[in-house]
């Protein structure tokens, strides 16, 4: 089979494209022929050599799929083949990656497409969606006619928090960089959008949420805690999943007088129950059409190398040039 994969960490150069062996569903492994995957900023810190864990070699990078179920393996009785499927959490904590026409993936971290989902759409919500439920209601417990701030509303993660809690039953204030990146926050359903670089953010919440914010969503790898806080309504809840490296000055203070709480993950540290109740949620929108992913972009699974660099200079490099998921399609 063709697959994207290393076999040293670096720059998005050291990608190759070439034959491995087609894996063999074992135990309650799914082989799944990949039709879709998607990009994400995780991939890019793995190949550069991040070191979280030890990667097999060669490493197939990436963590999104979406395809057909090939072959079952003899402990596997949750889908049959010809079952369409999708899924994340592959490429972590020493499993290989699904950047590849084939994958073997245990079916724990498999979900069901709904038929009236193509299989780029569920790619490309995979973990972006299961990060932004967990983060929104098992974390944030988020509540209806509650006030949420997504910043960067536009993005991967950020998109699909605000379509998410839009169907909650919530209110939502987004954040963009650019008069488009804002605007796209306005289709996708935000009540508020905002452009942090030229309006005044906090003004804009003390107009349509008057005392603060109840959740507030960051996507920023290095928040600044001290113009945010304030932002904060009594028992407010905060959200963080990016910014490992990060060490910001936190206002203590101003934090704990308001009874507030911080909430941070990360989404492949949680349990496959915990994916799996997600992933229902995440089709049951998906199928009724109140949630849809923002991709920016489709490439050829070939072109892997050239995704993890415009993702790397969006995440990294904050060019601005990439405005949803990158989803890679296989070439054959």
């Amino acid at each position: 089979m063709k697959a994207a994969y290393i076999n040293e960490t670096g720059p998005p150069e050291v990608i190759q494209f070439d034959e491995l062996p087609t894996p063999v569903a074992k135990g309650a492994e799914l082989l799944v022929r990949v039709n879709a995957v998607a990009v994400n900023p995780i991939d890019t810190y793995l190949r550069a050599g991040a070191g979280y864990w030890d990667l097999p070699q060669p490493f197939i990078i990436g963590c999104d799929f979406a395809g057909v179920v090939e072959r079952v393996g003899p402990d596997a009785n949750r889908f049959k083949q010809g079952d369409r499927v999708w899924g994340s959490n592959q490429g972590l904590l020493g499993r290989q990656g699904t950047f590849s026409e084939f994958c073997a993936v245990n079916e724990q971290w498999a979900y069901p497409i709904p038929d009236n989902v193509d299989e780029k759409t569920a790619a490309a919500i995979s973990l972006v969606g299961i990060t932004a439920h967990l983060g929104l209601f098992r974390d944030a417990k988020l509540q209806p006619g509650e006030t949420i701030l997504v910043s960067g509303g536009s993005g991967g993660v950020g998109s699909t928090v605000v379509q998410l809690a839009k169907a909650h039953g919530a209110k939502v204030i987004a954040t963009g960089g650019s008069a488009e990146k804002v605007e796209a926050c306005r289709t996708i359903g935000a009540d508020v959008a905002v452009n942090y670089i030229t309006d005044n953010v906090a003004d804009a919440i003390e107009e349509f949420s008057p005392g603060g914010v109840d959740v507030y969503w960051e996507t920023c790898r290095e928040p600044n805690f001290e113009s945010t806080v304030p932002m904060l309504a009594e028992r407010a809840r905060y959200v963080l999943m990016a910014g490992r490296d990060a060490c910001p000055a936190f206002p203590v203070g101003p934090f704990y007088v308001k009874g507030c709480s911080l909430h941070g993950f990360a989404m492949f540290k949680a349990t496959a129950q915990e994916q799996r109740h997600c992933g229902e949620g995440i089709n049951q929108l998906l199928s009724s059409g109140k949630l849809r992913p923002r991709i920016d972009r489709v490439m050829r699974l070939s072109q892997a190398a050239e995704a993890h660099r415009i993702q790397e200079e969006n995440t990294i490099g904050k060019q601005g040039t990439l405005s949803g998921k990158i989803v890679l399609v296989t070439d054959t």
